[in-house]
């Protein structure tokens, strides 16, 4: 069971706790973040905050306070080295209707759950979901509270053999995982979907640009396409809380476990 913080309080998290007239339930108008807690502290702290400060922007949220922020996830993380952390930020209380009031106080929602089993090094399976993803730049990279998508591509198996599903777009460009952001190897260069319409732009993403650019791997963010994989030499998805994870068979594709994927994942567990 979850540890809950709800706005500064421990609760019960078996028991009702939110307003029923909050926006983030009625709506999905919200935002969240989900951490990794290793060894005390959390991975990334400072690009989390900042996603969810771009994040706020692009919504008109009013922005969380960053003191109170700190102070609220040592509270909830204090006596625990490992575990999932997530953060959950509504725009608060409201009359019915799509129209958010002035000055509604936002609602914040942290919980605490079980570390994550899943290593990085583990190679998985994957496959096409037939969900699409909309087109949409005014909500592109926002971790918002709607994530119907997802939700509907990931039930589309039941097969636990398959770990995650890749996703195109409308127009079927491939954006990314269900919950995950994907990297391919094509002609000497690391390539990834620029997610300039749909998508999000993963904390671990942006670590994995960062360091491939200093290990002097050409890094090539654009469009791909879905015909792209047919080119790939290695592929691999980035995901906060499970890293680095090869993809090691899509459909009657397969691949082993590339000489790149194996130095950015040396660099992740040297940086950890």
């Amino acid at each position: 069971m979850a540890i809950t913080l709800l706005n500064g309080h421990f609760i019960n998290s078996e028991q009702p706790a939110l307003y029923a007239d909050d926006r983030g339930f009625h709506y999905g108008d919200g935002i969240f973040e989900t951490m990794l807690l290793q060894r005390g502290k959390v991975r990334f702290l400072e690009d989390h905050w900042q996603r969810l400060i771009s994040g706020c922007e692009r919504l008109a949220l009013n922005q969380p306070d960053r003191v109170l922020f700190d102070s609220e996830l040592s509270k909830l993380i204090s006596g625990h080295d490992n575990g999932v952390v997530k953060f959950v930020f509504s725009r608060g209380r409201s009359e019915r209707g799509y129209r958010a009031l002035a000055g509604s106080s936002p609602t914040r929602l942290w919980q605490l759950h079980q570390p994550s089993e899943i290593g990085l090094t583990t190679s998985i399976k994957v496959r096409w979901c037939n969900t699409r993803l909309s087109r949409n730049s005014d909500l592109a990279n926002i971790k918002h509270c709607n994530r119907l998508e997802q939700i509907l591509a990931l039930n589309e198996w039941q097969d636990r053999d398959i770990n995650e599903g890749l996703m195109l777009d409308t127009d079927g460009e491939l954006v990314c995982g269900t919950m995950s952001n994907v990297f391919l190897m094509i002609d000497e260069a690391l390539v990834t979907p620029d997610l300039r319409f749909c998508g999000i732009h993963g904390v671990m993403r942006k670590n994995i640009i960062k360091s491939a650019s200093s290990m002097s791997i050409p890094v090539d963010v654009r469009p791909v396409r879905a015909e792209e994989i047919d080119l790939a030499d290695e592929i691999f998805l980035t995901n906060s809380i499970r890293g680095i994870q090869p993809v090691a068979q899509l459909d009657q594709q397969h691949w082993p476990v590339g000489k790149v994927t194996t130095r950015l994942m040396a660099a992740l567990n040297d940086a950890v």
